[in-house]
């Protein structure tokens, strides 16, 4: 492993962003985070970045306050509001669309940007069961996510044959180590993008479902 790899993670929180960036560390990368509250992060060791996703500026001076381009960048951002859809607030929808989507195309566009000129590089987007189905009073979030997808889909095969490895997680299930088996332990998640992350070009992922085995198809 090139001890030099550098990774980005953007939307970075306690759970998985956290474990994600510890197993990151440990494997030798250098490691950045990025978010709105850098303050939830100071338990973890990385350049932490203060990044609200859906301002392009912000998002243009976390790249560019980085070193060097990174190997890795990992959108994990979203945003959830719950109600009937009659009685949904729409500033509340376009912000889960802006945070969810919008955003993850801002940060991978920054990202494409930079490494299609080295022709080599990895974008993550974290999904959610939300990407492949719309479940009730939950609208605002399958927008999002499924927009999402949408986006990790096209730019996996525009980017792909230029040497970017794009890939999309279904993360179905909730994650957490407080409830045993019942929940995804986000150490096991981060331990699955490392391994999409080291696939070799001939056998890519585009897109990998993880759940635990309580969770229905």
């Amino acid at each position: 492993m090139d001890r030099h790899q550098t990774a980005l993670i953007v939307g970075a929180g306690a759970g998985l962003s956290a474990s994600l960036a510890r197993l990151l560390r440990k494997e030798g990368l250098q490691v950045a985070l990025a978010a709105r509250n850098v303050d939830k992060l100071r338990e973890l060791d990385a350049v932490k970045l203060r990044c609200d996703a859906t301002d392009r500026a912000q998002v243009e001076a976390a790249f560019d306050a980085l070193p060097s381009v990174p190997d890795l960048v990992v959108y994990n951002a979203s945003y959830r509001t719950r109600a009937p859809v009659a009685e949904l607030n729409p500033d509340e929808v376009k912000k889960s669309i802006e945070v969810t989507a919008y955003a993850g195309f801002l940060v991978g566009q920054a990202a494409a940007k930079r490494m299609l000129p080295r022709g080599s590089g990895a974008i993550f987007f974290t999904g959610a069961s939300a990407s492949l189905k719309g479940y009730a009073n939950s609208a605002p979030f399958a927008m999002g996510k499924f927009a999402l997808r949408g986006l990790a889909q096209s730019m996996a095969r525009e980017l792909a044959p230029r040497g970017i490895h794009v890939a999309h997680f279904v993360i179905d299930g909730g994650i957490g180590k407080d409830a045993g088996e019942a929940k995804l332990d986000p150490d096991e998640i981060a331990r699955n993008y490392l391994q999409v992350f080291r696939q070799q070009r001939s056998a890519w992922t585009w897109e990998l479902e993880l759940r635990p085995w309580v969770e229905r198809f």
